[in-house]
């Protein structure tokens, strides 16, 4: 057992499976290498049963630009990378599209092991997983985080927050810009001329223009 997880205090076992804090152990991680390790063997909530992996993230800490989404799907789970689905393909086109590379930008998700047959996320996944999420954000430090869909917005806005409504919009949060936007699989299923499409593509040119203002300082 790594020195990590042994010397954590640990919660009451499920399924069979080691069950840690994930706050403390998420705050142990002094660089990305080593939060990526500690991730890695997480077993904090149920999805750690089925996962073939932690998806942890795709990108290097630091930088000025971060995607947050919702959580792997059956690809990223196989492949341990986040957004290489369909999802993934339509957000590195519109990326492409607005002049946004996607090397130079760090990607995450709010839970990172896939839920079963890709349902929602449930509240105590999110509430287990978040201080993975709120450490990744520390270490990237971007001055502008984009939140895709539901879950991401509400995880960086609060609980009040509505996609439909906060979209395409600038929210300052902890001295960072904050631009919410549907999620790529929400586009996808509207269609390539869809209105979800339509704004997708919308907020991430806004998106180019903020990192533009940003970079130029």
């Amino acid at each position: 057992m790594p020195w990590y997880v042994e010397h954590l205090p640990l919660r009451p076992a499920r399924d069979g499976h080691l069950v840690t804090d994930t706050k403390g152990l998420a705050e142990l991680a002094t660089d990305w290498a080593h939060l990526r390790e500690l991730n890695s063997s997480c077993t904090a909530c149920a999805l750690a049963v089925g996962r073939t992996q932690v998806v942890f993230a795709a990108g290097d800490a630091p930088a000025d630009v971060m995607f947050i989404g919702e959580a792997p799907g059956m690809n990223e789970d196989l492949q341990g990378v986040p957004f290489v689905g369909r999802s993934g393909q339509l957000l590195d086109r519109l990326l492409g599209e607005a002049g946004i590379e996607r090397r130079q930008v760090v990607i995450a998700n709010v839970i990172k092991c896939r839920p079963p047959a890709n349902r929602d996320p449930l509240p105590d996944e999110i509430d287990t997983c978040r201080w993975w999420l709120r450490r990744q954000v520390h270490l990237v430090d971007p001055a502008v985080i984009c939140t895709l869909g539901s879950f991401a917005t509400r995880w960086a806005l609060g609980k009040d927050a509505r996609i439909t409504r906060d979209r395409g919009r600038r929210f300052t949060v902890s001295g960072r810009t904050v631009v919410p936007t549907f999620h790529p699989s929400a586009a996808l299923r509207s269609g390539p001329a869809g209105a979800q499409t339509r704004a997708l593509r919308a907020d991430i040119v806004l998106l180019s223009q903020i990192i533009a203002e940003v970079r130029a300082g």
